[in-house]
């Protein structure tokens, strides 16, 4: 099924200002310096009770994100929590780029949102970020009473990238033996170096993320050959077992679309619950795209609503 019409606009108008990663753009600082140079269109923030920005012990910056009281059922309770990986390719983004979504995921959820800025490549390479991720949920977890959450409901959460360090910290708290998530919420997510799916090669042009990019940031955040099959790299290496339940979401004109595809099948396999959701006719990142996108606002429901019942259960 071809990109929906609207999809087609957002895709073309995006693709026209992004820098051509791997290509003729090949410095990770000056692809930062063109994306913060692009116009962006005034937003109005979604107003959420607070917001605070902190320096966690482990160096790493992080943005608390509270719901407003009428999002969440459990007023006088402590909340579950939300521990969000942004995406970028590891490479790009922040807790900006992100924070509308971070905002009205609070909201909808009616639970505290985590929102992680760790390290990036490649400055920092392989396997930073992923040891931030995972220090990111344990302080979430050990600060439970602070923050008043509840360490029992904590998800981890995470878009292309940030899906995969989403995971990663799963597997590192079930190894060991950590803060064990409720829930996996993997958008799109960025989890085979190998960049060799069919997927790859039917979207890979023309869909605003490119083969070339996802080859070039894999390039930005692996050292050696070792790194492409380390499981803390590349999940679809993990043993799955006795992960939390996940949803996968990912979109039909994507190159990531069969890895995370495949990553929910193999979690089925290993005893572990997870759904798919492929979005027809979408791209990659299209769910940070509600306002003017249908399908993103349907995929953000169901993220939400299974997010909301995996964390407020009856």
């Amino acid at each position: 099924m071809a990109l929906t019409p609207e999809a087609r606009a957002l895709v073309d108008l995006a693709s026209a200002g992004f820098p051509r990663l791997g290509t003729e753009v090949r410095d990770a600082a000056a692809a930062r310096r063109m994306l913060a140079a692009r116009p962006a269109a005034p937003a109005t923030p979604v107003p959420v009770a607070h917001v605070a920005d902190r320096r966690i012990p482990a160096g790493i910056r992080v943005r608390e994100y509270r719901p407003l009281p009428c999002a969440s059922s459990a007023k006088s309770t402590a909340l579950p929590a939300v521990v969000f990986y942004h995406g970028g390719g590891f490479v790009i983004c922040d807790l900006d780029s992100h924070d509308r979504w971070c905002r009205t995921m609070a909201n909808a959820i009616g639970a505290v949102v985590i929102s992680v800025e760790y390290r990036q490549a490649p400055e920092h390479r392989f396997p930073a970020a992923a040891e931030d991720a995972y220090a990111a949920l344990h302080w979430t977890a050990d600060h439970a009473d602070e923050l008043r959450v509840d360490p029992a409901r904590i998800a981890v959460a995470g878009d292309s990238a940030g899906g995969n360090l989403a995971t990663v910290a799963a597997q590192a708290s079930r190894d060991r033996t950590g803060p064990r998530p409720a829930f996996q919420l993997l958008m799109y997510p960025m989890l085979d170096p190998a960049c060799a799916t069919p997927s790859y090669r039917d979207n890979a042009d023309g869909y605003f993320t490119t083969a070339a990019h996802l080859r070039w940031f894999w390039d930005q955040y692996l050292s050696s050959p070792a790194d492409r099959t380390d499981p803390r790299a590349n999940p679809l290496r993990a043993d799955l077992a006795a992960l939390p339940p996940a949803l996968v979401i990912t979109a039909e004109h994507d190159p990531l679309r069969d890895e995370g595809e495949t990553y929910a099948r193999r979690l089925r396999a290993a005893g572990v619950p997870a759904r798919t959701h492929r979005a027809p006719a979408m791209f990659h990142g299209f769910m940070t795209m509600a306002a003017h996108l249908r399908e993103a606002a349907a995929a953000n429901s169901l993220a939400f609503t299974t997010l909301r019942a995996a964390l407020h259960p009856r």
